[in-house]
């Protein structure tokens, strides 16, 4: 850590970047919300947030280091806030300013989640009722969307999408309201600087749930007005006036007289629009065949192994292999009544193939990664290949001790209904495949898609698993930000001349509560949530600037089964 952050450090200062240097960085964060880490190990974790902050304090920016979430900050660090409220967070010296490092304007999507919204209104609040209480400083997580391309998405079952209902969204356009009643929120508290600077506010009650904190100084003087009640207008004197407020929301007035904003007073919005914007691509496609115990690149043991440890996440996939061989004197040949193969996985996708068919799909979910195959399977007389194709969807990003935390399949494995009753399959020989066919042969570059034989026409495959699909298309002109449309898809991943946008998983349905959204009253991140009954993400964002003017490449890895005829290139406007 300490080489990383000094060759960081090292990198700003060369290019003159800090503001002691003239630049724009005003501040410089080390570790983030290591607080809770520390409190769970204890004496181990004091010692390294102290032996952090001394490291970064020592690398001299020239600028304030802050740690957020983390109460006992050495000094000179400053200790910060991150959350959806922050009004009553003090830093642990009256010496230090009172700074909201995270407010956080939404919160992530998790495939098979509803997508959270936070009202602007609750937002602009917020803030309002930060600086009202003597907050010096709000930075905004995240302000700008953003996509995790590739596999690089933070935490299990998070989505490509990073929009996280920012004020300019995953595509860089305004999100409104929320963009523009955040600009006049920043503009009225501007306006009430000199004030703000100049004393610390006092307090004044005007009724049940009314409030005014008054910054007044000679020569200056700022007034916010608070009604706290979430479901009640009031009338609030103060001064020589009277003030209409919404429920939950703080009015700002930069003279103590005139109002010029209200929190709960947003103008209007407009919905973005998903445009397509080509004809219907020319689609190929390869079949993968599943991996079996056969192959010569596998690994054996007699045991069932944990899934990243085997990947070193070098891949999301992980074949576990077996035989199974049936007897031919076995009583369910003869009377149909086929053994029931039970399969129990850490998670996070399983697939599961007997003698190359697919006979059943699992999942599991953010609150619950952990899932069970449970179904009766056809085998044959001999030998019988059982190939689970076991999937991960991201990495743990919050906790401790990551290395505790189990992916793939742990068994056990056992199969019911056999002569025998049950047979236990899990420490019998298995063999390991990480990764796909397609991804070793690299069928996601031009060079690696010439190695295989592509099917055309009426006979590209549909709605099969481990189908890989491509085709060219030209960049639309314009500027319009990009997506693709992959609502007609399951699961997998795409690449844009040869690099990857990202997993898709449209075939994860929203679930959850998504009742109407009432902007009053404290946020959390299950509340405001839409698109409950849908894909939780359906549009995957194309930067313009990975496109060439010609032919460009698309390729789609589908795992579950899709119609590629489906698919389409849309612009956000």
């Amino acid at each position: 850590m300490q080489k990383f952050t000094a060759k960081i450090v090292s990198l700003m200062k060369e290019n003159r970047l800090f503001q002691s240097q003239g630049g724009p960085i005003i501040l410089s964060q080390i570790e983030n919300e290591y607080g809770p880490v520390e409190w769970e190990i204890g004496a181990p974790g004091k010692a390294y947030t102290k032996w952090a902050a001394q490291m970064a304090v020592g690398l001299d920016t020239g600028v304030p280091w802050v740690m957020c979430k983390q109460e006992d900050a050495p000094d000179p660090v400053i200790d910060t806030c991150n959350g959806f409220y922050c009004e009553n967070f003090k830093p642990n010296k009256n010496t230090k300013p009172k700074m909201w490092t995270e407010n956080w304007t939404g919160w992530y999507t998790d495939f098979g989640g509803a997508v959270p919204r936070r009202p602007a209104e609750d937002l602009a609040f917020s803030v309002a009722r930060f600086i009202q209480n003597g907050g010096s400083f709000v930075n905004y997580y995240m302000y700008h969307g953003g996509t995790n391309f590739g596999r690089t998405s933070g935490g299990l079952f998070i989505a490509t999408s990073y929009d996280y209902d920012a004020p300019l969204d995953e595509y860089g356009l305004e999100n409104e309201p929320k963009y523009e009643h955040l600009r006049a929120l920043h503009k009225a508290i501007k306006q009430s600087e000199p004030a703000l600077v100049a004393t610390d506010p006092k307090v004044q009650s005007l009724g049940y749930n009314l409030e005014a904190h008054v910054f007044s100084a000679p020569g200056a003087c700022a007034a916010f007005i608070a009604n706290y009640d979430t479901k009640s207008y009031a009338k609030a004197k103060f001064g020589n006036g009277q003030y209409d407020l919404p429920p939950w929301s703080i009015s700002i007035l930069p003279d103590c007289k005139t109002v010029v904003y209200n929190t709960a007073k947003v103008g209007y919005g407009w919905l973005k629009k998903m445009t397509p914007v080509n004809s219907a691509f020319a689609w190929q496609s390869y079949n993968e065949e599943p991996a079996s115990s056969s192959q010569a690149d596998s690994i054996a043991a007699y045991a069932l192994w944990e899934q990243v440890n085997v990947t070193r996440d070098s891949s999301d996939y992980l074949w576990y292999m077996t035989d199974v061989n049936v007897n031919a004197n076995e009583g369910f040949l003869k009377n149909g009544q086929s053994p029931l193969l039970t399969v129990m996985s850490a998670g996070h996708v399983l697939h599961v193939f007997i003698n190359g068919q697919l006979a059943g799909t699992v999942w599991g979910g953010l609150g619950n990664p952990k899932l069970t195959f449970s179904d009766n399977v056809k085998l044959r007389a001999g030998n019988n290949k059982l190939s689970l194709l076991s999937v991960a969807v991201g990495l743990p990003n919050v906790g401790v001790h990551f290395e505790t935390w189990n992916a793939g399949v742990l068994g056990p494995v056992t199969l019911k209904g056999l002569n025998e009753g049950t047979r236990d399959l899990s420490r019998q020989k298995w063999s390991y495949k990480v990764g796909l066919k397609g991804e070793s042969l690299s069928l996601h570059t031009e060079s690696g898609s010439s190695s295989v034989e592509w099917i055309q026409g009426s006979l590209v495959a549909k709605k099969q698993p481990l189908t890989w699909y491509k085709t060219t298309f030209s960049a639309p002109a314009g500027n319009d930000p990009l997506a693709l449309d992959l609502g007609s898809m399951g699961k997998g991943e795409v690449w844009v001349n040869g690099r990857s946008i990202g997993r898709h998983w449209p075939g994860y349905i929203a679930h959850g509560s998504c009742n109407a959204c009432n902007y009053a009253g404290y946020y959390t991140d299950t509340k405001c949530r839409t698109n409950c009954g849908q894909p939780s993400q359906r549009w995957y964002h194309v930067p313009r600037s990975w496109l060439s003017s010609g032919g460009n490449s698309l390729v789609v890895f589908e795992e579950w089964g899709g119609d590629p005829n489906g698919i389409a290139l849309v612009k956000r406007t």
